[in-house]
């Protein structure tokens, strides 16, 4: 039986935005994101970070120095109350760096690798981000809807989305009771 997600952008949406994080000590959580991120696993579904970090292609930081931001991640969570992201993937690639892959995005290739490790019903899934590029993912990948949230880059970016006829919440909270009501 395959299970419902929200994927969910890291920079600027579950953590505050800081262009090419290195140092996990910098990692913070967005509003909201702790309380949602247990609503979502009470209502029974899952929640997936997908992330472009194309730092690594060009050499401004490590997959450790990554994975180190997202053990804080997990470790904030946890700290906050006992819970986690479900998992993590991540691009490390760009183009310009070295090769043209079907996992960064807009191209949907971590959403499909989620649903097929994880047996989650892409269908029935939402995709949220704070870059048009996240939206693009969601609706590539075949998600029930991409959301747009007004963190990190998303305030200068939601005209373009509305625009798109995309929807655009403030924040994470309002991110979660949409994905519910569902």
């Amino acid at each position: 039986m395959s299970r419902r997600a929200l994927f969910l952008d890291r920079d600027g949406v579950v953590i505050k935005q800081i262009a090419y994080l290195k140092d996990a000590a910098l990692a913070e959580l967005e509003k909201g994101v702790a309380d949602g991120i247990k609503r979502i696993h009470e209502a029974g579904h899952l929640a997936v970070v997908i992330t472009n970090q194309s730092g690594i292609a060009r050499g401004m930081f490590t997959m450790e120095d990554v994975e180190r931001i997202h053990d804080k991640i997990q470790k904030m969570l946890l700290e906050t109350n006992g819970e986690r992201i479900d998992a993590f993937y991540i691009c490390p690639h760009h183009p310009s760096f070295d090769l043209d892959c079907d996992c960064r995005k807009p191209k949907p290739g971590l959403i499909l690798q989620a649903a097929r490790e994880l047996d989650i019903d892409i269908s029935k899934s939402t995709m949220c981000g704070d870059k048009f590029d996240d939206l693009l993912c969601g609706r590539n990948a075949g998600c029930m809807e991409s959301v747009m949230v007004r963190t990190g880059y998303g305030e200068k970016e939601s005209p373009k989305a509305v625009e798109a006829g995309f929807p655009v919440v403030d924040g994470f909270r309002e991110l979660v009771d949409r994905f519910l009501a569902e």
